[in-house]
């Protein structure tokens, strides 16, 4: 498996919520659905083009995006004329523009939550300021400031 599956979760009411990703489809239909022969579909598994669930029993059970990635590899090897192995590149290289996709979001949502953190502690910072204290202001043209250091006493000798 490439582990973009998902358990359906159960409602509520004891009913299974079905999503793209729910295994449905025995191998019979799935090849009717996505117009290839069975047996094209064995041989896809085999070279992990196309990896659907097993049931207990071994059985293959596809799902609607099973299905959709049947046709586009259909797509690619007859209209595009490119072969098996680089039709299995391509899937493993959507896959991971997928997933790295996903970890930009989750990595922009973290550094979002940590900006809106940084802007309450600052606030809380900017709150806690005494009130007392008197701003600094630069000094004024034509004022000087010397520092006078005492030279060190010569020892006795």
């Amino acid at each position: 498996m490439d582990g973009r599956r998902r358990q359906s979760s159960r409602l509520g009411s004891g009913a299974y919520q079905l999503t793209d990703e729910t295994p449905v489809y025995v191998i019979s239909v799935a090849a009717q659905l996505s117009g290839l022969h069975p047996q094209t579909l064995r041989q896809y598994d085999r070279l992990g083009l196309v990896s659907p669930d097993r049931t207990a029993g071994r059985g293959r059970r596809y799902s609607a995006r099973d299905i959709e990635l049947l046709r586009t590899v259909q797509a690619l090897s007859q209209d595009e004329g490119i072969n098996l192995a680089g039709i299995k590149r391509i899937i493993e290289l959507e896959n991971q523009v997928a997933a790295l996709q996903q970890r930009v979001a989750e990595l922009s949502a973290a550094v979002d939550g940590a900006a809106a953190v940084l802007q309450q502690r600052e606030a809380q910072v900017h709150a806690s300021y005494r009130r007392d204290l008197v701003p600094y202001s630069p000094p004024q043209p034509g004022s000087a400031l010397v520092v006078w250091r005492p030279t060190p006493k010569r020892p006795l000798d």
